[in-house]
């Protein structure tokens, strides 16, 4: 019971109390008057911390009150010449190009990195964030070392010699309640994996309120709300909230490139995608890959009446999916979204707080873990029970006025970690398969052979921080490679 004396006085719980009856959701309080002090404190300063009017607003306009649906509903294949492709040989100089750009733009510190890394590895049977993740490589390196390191050597490519000022990309980690304190610790325990700390910036995605089919604020406990992730869209306002954009501003950066943790072959700070959408003016931009097949259940970027959009497989009919660009076998929508992103700076901080309020959320109903407000039961839900609102990333792309889209090989840039191991797909056994293969190719694009034992899977892997994609290598050039070594010095290696 709250019997010493809280952090809050009487004056300022009626005063909340009052919010939340207005609102019609003063059940919240059911058990206050039972709570011990400590409990009692924490949902007085949780209550306090959500605005419980814009919440239920979101609500209204979602579930009780939804925009209209549009009369008619028009999609469109992208336009042949509104995107490029790095898989077109024709286009190697302009390749070139675009790297160059970009390696000019992270040599004059104008690019940081934003990492989506909210997750924790539940599929993958670990309640750790997704990024400690290890996913057999021969260095035992896990998910964020990996990227860290390609950030390293990615500096090395574009700090300029002959100065004693030296690139630096900011790396900003979007974590959540659950993954926060242990992402922090990894990182410190890792020493920033070779990165100065101060280089890098934390923040929290938020979070929402979880609501009953009636509108209904769920208590997760009797003392605390049930709240869940905003959804990968909640990034923008987070962004702000936390100070990162200002952050970023106070140091000069233009060009910003976002990606999720789970993707084992991002090239981070990716040079050809920055330079490319620098170079076309664009305020916004994403790199897609071809679709395996015309039924792969993935969403594709295209027209929704005139706009830029994320349209789901099931939004497309079979008649389309198997269409084909005239006088090609290629497939009309075929541009498989990949949740990699470029933003101008300008974009962030001026153009998305103006978008956003014109967003609408998305409902997921969910079964939520709750306290029954009449009993104070415990609910464990065998069917959806609730509500949890949320917003894509993507759901800015219909107000951009500016879009690249690139698109690039599936085997050297997207090996996604979602399922559990031994599922086959898109699991821990296939993103190790995909990034020693992609280092076996290393090798060999620079004129090496990696003497592979039939029936035998290699154990093949080139550090990062010897080379972020291929460069570097010439050496290599002639000799053949023991297929199981993890090479860390280009001048140290095992051959045959």
């Amino acid at each position: 019971m709250v019997q010493s004396t809280p952090s809050f006085t009487s004056e300022s719980l009626a005063a909340l109390k009052k919010r939340y009856a207005d609102a019609s959701q003063a059940h919240v309080f059911k058990f206050f008057d039972d709570l011990e002090d400590e409990a009692a404190t924490a949902l007085f300063e949780q209550l306090s911390s959500i605005d419980i009017e814009r919440c239920n607003e979101f609500f209204d306009r979602t579930v009780r009150n939804p925009a209209p649906l549009e009369d008619s509903v028009q999609l469109e294949p992208l336009a042949s010449d509104s995107f490029a492709s790095t898989l077109d040989s024709a286009q190697a100089d302009a390749n070139a190009e675009w790297r160059a750009e970009g390696i000019r733009l992270i040599r004059e510190n104008k690019v940081a990195v934003i990492l989506l890394a909210g997750g924790q590895g539940t599929r993958l049977g670990s309640s750790a964030p997704k990024g400690c993740y290890d996913i057999g490589l021969p260095s035992g390196k896990c998910l964020f070392e990996i990227q860290a390191e390609r950030i390293r050597r990615l500096q090395e490519i574009a700090s300029d010699k002959d100065s004693a000022t030296k690139a630096i990309i900011p790396w900003l980690v979007m974590t959540s309640g659950p993954t926060s304190a242990a992402t922090q610790k990894k990182f410190a325990d890792e020493d920033y994996f070779g990165l100065n700390p101060n280089d890098v910036f934390f923040f929290n995605q938020g979070v929402l309120p979880c609501f009953d089919f009636d509108g209904k604020i769920m208590l997760e406990q009797p003392g605390k709300v049930a709240v869940a992730p905003d959804g990968n869209g909640g990034i923008y306002e987070a962004l702000r909230l936390s100070g990162a954009l200002d952050w970023l501003r106070n140091r000069g950066v233009e060009h910003i490139h976002s990606y999720c943790v789970d993707n084992c072959l991002v090239r981070v700070a990716d040079p050809t995608f920055i330079g490319y959408a620098a170079l076309r003016g664009a305020e916004c931009g994403a790199l897609v890959v071809p679709k395996k097949s015309w039924d792969e259940p993935v969403g594709v970027i295209c027209l929704r009446n005139g706009h830029y959009s994320v349209v789901e497989y099931s939004e497309i009919s079979e008649d389309m999916a198997r269409m084909t660009r005239e006088g090609t076998s290629q497939l009309a929508y075929n541009a498989g979204n990949i949740c990699n992103h470029f933003y101008t700076l300008d974009f962030l901080q001026k153009r998305v707080p103006d978008i956003e309020s014109r967003l609408e959320h998305h409902v997921a109903k969910k079964k939520i873990k709750c306290v029954d407000i009449e009993s104070g039961a415990q609910i464990a839900p065998t069917k959806p029970n609730g509500i949890k609102l949320e917003r894509f990333v993507f759901d800015v792309f219909p107000y951009v006025q500016r879009m690249a889209i690139l698109e690039v090989d599936r085997k050297d840039q997207f090996s996604p970690l979602k399922n559990a191991p031994g599922s086959g797909v898109d699991c821990p056994e296939t993103s190790r398969s995909d990034l020693i293969q992609q280092c076996i190719r290393f090798a060999e694009d620079a004129g090496a052979r990696v003497q592979l034992v039939e029936g035998q899977e290699p154990s093949f892997e080139i550090s990062a921080l010897v080379s972020y994609a291929g460069e570097g290598l010439e050496s290599l050039k002639g000799k053949t490679l023991v297929a199981d070594q993890l090479i860390t010095d280009i001048n140290s290696v095992a051959t045959v």
